[in-house]
């Protein structure tokens, strides 16, 4: 390899601070997932019923803050630059998750979950900082590092909430707070502002809008019918980060450690299909037929979930559970085959908020609906209510994929 050669290839600081940025923004995610039980029955003095829908309306809290605030810190990004949005981003990251673990009451945990998501809607300054960083023909390679750096903050955030909430389920929210603080000191030695005076634009409200995005399916033909299948496989799919803690713990009596290392296995095989397997089989079978059988998958292993007797029963179940990972990314190069050249952005933004709207509707309906049956008024105990409601909306989303031939909504070859 050339001397020029390795320079194209080698990534610069400031591009690795972003990465950096994207995979703390998982890792804070991930990481209070496991001890989120614990706490909440500490600070709410509830039980876990209870603290299964405190843990919905958290979550809820964190959705809809990120689904208002991340077009919102873009916008702000093109206005004053991406260096004070990211940088003060980390900064309040950092001290959000002080505020999370010194919090003395419940009201404080919700403040926190607030603030986490204002922080922690920068992907959006960070990928723009990219594009401004790197030209078209090399996006690709950077953009798929931001996934990957996703995929391992998703796998990593849980094992060390699980491991440091051994010691004390506010432990892991002192060892977030570290790494955004010294994330956010990287940041000011080696990041400097990669937006030109020249190609800033004033800010608009009605540019940092969410629901602008959401209305513009109507100007995209073909992807209504898409669309509502990816919702309601987003929503499905999310049943696991939404009551997977609370289910373990109450059903199976797992302890965070054990809770953090289930989900780092799931993010894990999910990493290893959608590396190895999603490809060799959209080239075999198409992206609709991949799409069905990841989602049908799905929908099995919640029901198996549903009615999981044994903890090593769960723990097996996550083999099969994983090829579950098929389904995103077939459906999303389905609605990409519905752009032009000149609309993938459009698309793709628009994917992105049905994901954020997903994260919204996953905790008004599995949350509450495991409190109920596991709650004193509830006719009978069932831990698996949540799951069996989630393999109904993914057999749905499976029944409307199945049916999109007929209905002429079927991708362009």
């Amino acid at each position: 390899m050339t001397a020029q050669a390795h320079k194209e290839q080698a990534i610069p600081p400031a591009i690795r601070f972003l990465l950096s940025t994207i995979l703390l923004n998982a890792i804070g995610f991930g990481i209070i997932i496991p001890v989120m039980p614990e706490l909440v029955m500490d600070l709410g003095d509830a039980s876990l019923s209870e603290a299964t829908a405190i843990g919905g309306s958290l979550s809820l809290l964190y959705a809809a803050t990120q689904f208002v605030f991340g077009p919102l810190a873009g916008n702000l990004s093109d206005r004053f630059g991406r260096r004070p949005v990211l940088l003060g981003s980390l900064f309040g990251f950092s001290a959000d998750f002080l505020v999370l673990a010194f919090a003395p009451t419940l009201g404080w945990l919700y403040v926190g979950r607030f603030l986490s998501g204002i922080f922690g809607a920068s992907n959006a300054p960070a990928q723009s900082a990219i594009a401004d960083l790197v030209p078209p023909d090399g996006r690709p390679r950077l953009f798929g590092f931001i996934g990957a750096a996703f995929g391992i903050g998703f796998v990593i955030g849980p094992v060390i909430g699980g491991l440091l909430g051994e010691l004390g389920h506010r432990v892991p929210f002192f060892a977030a707070a570290a790494l955004a603080l010294t994330n956010f000191i990287y940041g000011m030695i080696v990041f400097p502002e990669t937006l030109k005076p020249e190609n800033r634009r004033s800010f608009d409200w009605r540019r940092a809008n969410p629901v602008g995005s959401l209305l513009n399916v109507r100007k995209l033909p073909g992807i209504l019918p898409l669309a509502i299948v990816y919702m309601l496989w987003q929503v499905a799919s999310l049943i696991y980060p939404m009551i997977w803690n609370f289910y373990t713990y109450g059903r199976f009596g797992w302890t965070s450690g054990m809770v953090g290392l289930s989900l780092a296995g799931v993010g894990l095989g999910m990493a290893l299909v959608q590396t190895f397997v999603t490809g060799r089989l959209v080239r075999t079978l198409g992206e609709r037929k991949a799409a069905m059988l990841g989602i049908g998958i799905g929908a099995l292993s919640m029901l198996a979930y549903a009615f999981a007797p044994y903890g090593w029963l769960a723990l097996l179940l996550i083999i099969p559970m994983v090829f579950q990972g098929l389904a995103q990314p077939a459906l999303t190069a389905m609605m990409s085959r519905r752009a032009t050249a000149d609309t993938q952005g459009e698309v793709q933004g628009f994917a992105s908020s049905l994901m954020a709207l997903g994260s919204i509707i996953a905790p008004s309906v599995f949350n509450p609906l495991l409190a109920w049956f596991t709650g004193p008024a509830a006719p009978v105990e069932f831990w698996g209510a949540a799951f069996l409601a989630a393999a109904v909306i993914a057999g749905l989303a499976l029944i409307l994929l199945w049916q999109m031939r007929s209905l002429g909504a079927e991708a362009r070859p």
